[in-house]
């Protein structure tokens, strides 16, 4: 994957495990992502949703997570 983001994973080891969130949030969307990391023939609404759905997953984990240590 060719990423030319400046933002940097705290835990690097997450990199998989938010990459195939990508994705899945892309199909549940009924938005296809190519493979081989080229994302131009995305609209900017699309690439919002997917990156708006992420967030709020990740939010929802936190969330689950803080619970369960209560």
């Amino acid at each position: 994957m060719s990423n030319r983001s400046s933002n940097q994973l705290v835990v690097p080891q997450a990199s998989a495990a938010l990459d195939q969130l990508k994705y899945e949030v892309a199909q549940e969307l009924g938005i296809n992502l190519s493979q081989d990391g080229y994302y131009g023939n995305l609209t900017t609404r699309e690439a919002g949703s997917i990156g708006g759905s992420i967030t709020r997953r990740l939010v929802q984990i936190a969330e689950q997570s803080l619970a369960g240590r209560q």
